[in-house]
């Protein structure tokens, strides 16, 4: 009963991981059969700019999505899930981002901060200040990217959240209330230590997401499908997933690309194993 998905297991995700780690100690251009070489691939990582390069923009990516999307998110949550006239058509106008493409919300974020016909910089203008290059600007291009990736995500983790804060005891409120507690009282007594587990999932997920970014970036700051074009301006929204994908398939060099993928692993292992030993320290478990 369960050998098609063994099969499915073994083929397509255990066997390209046994391949995938020896690509990455050989040269590989998925044209001719690989070559090993050790740990060369390994050593010019450390040596190359360009991957530094994408790591800090993925880490700088990573501290700006992930709370900003953690704190909206629970705000919104909070907000709905009040006994409000039309909550579900409020539920479901936030999670109408989550379902639709990509293409389709980069369509939308070009008529945000397109430079020369956006409405960004229409309100900038009535505002009486400069127009931007959002996009074409070293310094603006993350923030900008973030902003985007927060839209079309925080209903997914919206709903996570609501999940969560239903699952809390009303009578603890009424308790809180006996007590005189106020409405930010409760929220910080009561609902952030009960959802704290939830809060936990949001923070792993949301991690993962941002270190596998990619098809945004592409789109966003590439130029008619070049893929080696993507990343601009000047690499200042390179990510990992980004160079990965250039390195493996523009450039061929499959076994520098595995090697890239290999210490994307670790990091993000790493870090979600960080989390795992930290939540003992601040997620509240039900006895």
């Amino acid at each position: 009963m369960i050998s098609p998905y063994l099969i499915q297991f073994i083929v397509f995700i255990a066997f390209t991981l046994i391949a995938s780690l020896y690509f990455s100690f050989s040269r590989y251009d998925m044209l001719n059969a690989p070559q090993w070489i050790g740990l060369d691939n390994y050593d010019k990582l450390i040596n190359d700019p360009v991957f530094w390069k994408s790591l800090w923009n993925t880490i700088y990516f990573t501290v700006l999505f992930v709370p900003t999307q953690t704190i909206l998110a629970l705000i919104l949550a909070t907000a709905l899930n009040q006994s409000l006239k039309g909550l579900k058509l409020y539920r479901m106008a936030h999670f109408i981002p989550v379902i639709s493409s990509w293409t389709v919300v980069l369509y939308v974020a070009d008529a945000i901060f397109n430079p020369r016909f956006g409405l960004a910089n229409d309100l900038l203008l009535k505002l009486g200040m400069e127009p931007q290059q959002w996009l074409n600007d070293e310094t603006l291009v993350i923030p900008v990217l973030v902003a985007v990736a927060v839209w079309k995500g925080i209903g997914y983790m919206m709903i996570i959240f609501l999940a969560g804060l239903q699952n809390v005891p009303e009578d603890l409120y009424e308790a809180a209330d006996i007590e005189g507690a106020g409405v930010l009282q409760k929220f910080r007594h009561v609902t952030v230590p009960l959802i704290s587990g939830t809060t936990f999932l949001v923070l792993v997920l949301s991690t993962i997401t941002t270190f596998q970014a990619f098809e945004q970036i592409y789109v966003m700051t590439g130029n008619s499908g070049d893929i080696t074009a993507a990343g601009g301006p000047n690499n200042a929204s390179m990510v990992l997933m980004l160079y990965l994908f250039q390195q493996g398939f523009a450039f061929l060099k499959m076994g520098y690309a595995s090697a890239i993928a290999w210490v994307l692993f670790l990091i993000l292992f790493a870090i979600t194993l960080v989390q795992v030993k930290l939540q003992n320290k601040w997620v509240h478990y039900e006895k």
